[in-house]
């Protein structure tokens, strides 16, 4: 078996009006000038105000930072350092999605260590402690709140930058189901996709183990199930916290196994032509999943299997891959996402350049199927 270490990176606190803890929560880490990380549109929304007043009344000073982009950039941390500095904050809250909790983390990164974020592109580079944090997901998607990276574009070259660290990881997750009900349809469907590609790619990666295994298969559960209600009926609380869930357990299989190809073919496409991170997920998990049968070990079939039989669809088919493919397309279908990379308006004379670039993505080292070059173009081919 591989071998594997397991430290929970946050305390998780889940359930449906668990917004209202986030005063007594921050105090209890000591939180006094906390910087409220999350998007325009949460502001729009009220839910930044919400979550102002629970800490405001917790006697906790809120400084709000919203000037970024949906793909955080290495400007965006930049300019959020400079005006967390100016207020003197003790804490950090990042609340939204995968974009407003990269942000705090690359925020935090710079505050207490000083430097750019190209200083911390790859893991265990940040040499002192950061300010407590707490991750506040309105989205089931990417899991961020789970993980000990922050996902940085360099503003410059457009390259996403993984950069990890035990320190950056969230104190506490707060995980409140209703705050999901809110998602614009189009969010709903790209960001639930991406959370199912996480369960998908992590069940089959070289780093995989026992314990991102067990996250995986229930994140598999959890959302295969509940992926087509909540795009039918937002509303449905019971199908958002699953979906909620299973995004959380995705990011803790991430955190404990890491990604393959399907991610490292997306990136380009998010950094060349702006496609929405999800989206591009869309685009290739199926061909991912149908090119990785060829792996030479048989893992990958008997993890398809797993996958197949938990969502109720049996074993008993020639080709397994092709069945869950087939599968994780309907699931695209119905959130209205593209079926391909023409349809998409990707170029095909682009495609070796991206190839190459997805050759040099690092998600794609632990790839069930060796990845390079030429296996990046045969992917972007076959989804085209």
């Amino acid at each position: 078996m591989q071998s594997f270490e397991f430290h929970p990176r946050a305390r998780v606190v889940f359930g449906e009006g668990t917004l209202e803890r986030l005063g007594d929560l921050a105090r209890e880490l000591g939180f006094r000038r906390t910087l409220l990380v999350t998007d325009r549109g949460l502001v729009e929304a009220g839910h930044a105000e919400h979550a102002t007043d629970f800490l405001t009344k917790a006697g906790i000073e809120v400084f709000l930072f919203s000037d970024f982009h949906s793909n955080p950039t290495t400007e965006d941390v930049e300019r959020g350092r400079e005006f967390a500095a100016g207020q003197e904050v003790d804490s950090i809250i990042g609340l939204g999605g995968g974009s407003s909790m990269d942000c705090a983390k690359g925020t935090n990164l710079l505050l207490t260590n000083g430097g750019h974020m190209q200083d911390y592109w790859g893991y265990g580079k940040a040499s002192k402690p950061l300010l407590p944090m707490i991750g506040v997901p309105t989205t089931a998607g990417t899991g961020s709140e789970a993980q000990s990276y922050a996902l940085i574009s360099d503003a410059e070259t457009h390259v996403k930058m993984a950069c990890g660290d035990p320190k950056v990881a969230f104190r506490v997750a707060l995980l409140d189901p209703a705050l999901l009900v809110s998602q614009p349809e189009a969010v709903r469907a790209a960001v639930g996709y991406d959370a199912l590609s996480h369960a998908v790619e992590t069940s089959v990666t070289t780093k995989r183990n026992a314990v991102s295994e067990a996250f995986s298969r229930e994140a598999w559960r959890l959302l295969e199930a509940n992926y087509e209600r909540v795009m039918e009926r937002p509303g449905d609380l019971e199908a958002q916290g699953a979906m909620q869930l299973g995004a959380h357990f995705a990011g803790a299989a991430i955190e404990n196994s890491m990604l393959g190809a399907t991610h490292a073919c997306a990136n380009p496409l998010t950094a060349r032509y702006d496609t929405i991170h999800g989206v591009a997920i869309s685009l290739l998990l199926p061909t991912v999943v149908r090119w990785n049968q060829a792996a030479a070990n048989g893992l990958v079939r008997t993890q398809y299997a797993e996958l197949l039989t938990i969502a109720g669809l049996g074993t008993r088919v020639s080709d397994l891959a092709e069945t869950l493919a087939r599968r994780i397309e309907e699931l695209a279908a119905a959130g209205g996402l593209a079926p391909g990379l023409g349809s998409a308006g990707v170029p095909r004379d682009d495609l070796p350049a991206l190839a190459e670039e997805a050759a040099q993505q690092w998600t794609g080292r632990f790839n069930p199927r060796p990845f390079d070059a030429s296996g990046a173009l045969e992917v972007y081919e076959c989804a085209y």
